[in-house]
């Protein structure tokens, strides 16, 4: 069992920058794989960023650019760097380790 607590989220106005981070406790050394979801009010899940064991990266095309995924596995905390941030990136974020580990999520507001 993994348990996730994400952190980070708040109001900011557009153009402003965020970081979130996700810290990871439990049987962690089963964890290959750490992503970053957002769920925006009314619409589908959509994947954010990906991070895994071997260094690989990936960040959603749209969002390339801006946000950045990174982690410190002496710290056991995967992050997400989010820059420029849009009103339309106003979702909760939610951390997860697949399958099936999933934090409880943290609202990221922008206004405009």
């Amino acid at each position: 069992q993994v348990q996730l607590v994400e952190s980070g989220g708040g109001l900011v106005q557009a153009g402003g920058s965020l970081r979130l981070s996700c810290t990871a406790s439990g049987i962690i050394f089963s964890i290959n794989t750490m992503a970053w979801y957002r769920q925006a009010p009314g619409k589908e899940r959509e994947l954010v960023a990906v991070s895994s064991n071997d260094g690989t990266t990936y960040v959603a095309e749209s969002l390339k650019g801006r946000f950045t995924i990174s982690g410190d596995n002496a710290k056991n905390t995967l992050y997400l760097q989010m820059n420029t941030l849009k009103p339309e990136d106003t979702a909760m974020y939610y951390c997860t380790a697949p399958p099936d580990n999933w934090g409880q999520g943290t609202q990221v507001t922008v206004s405009s």
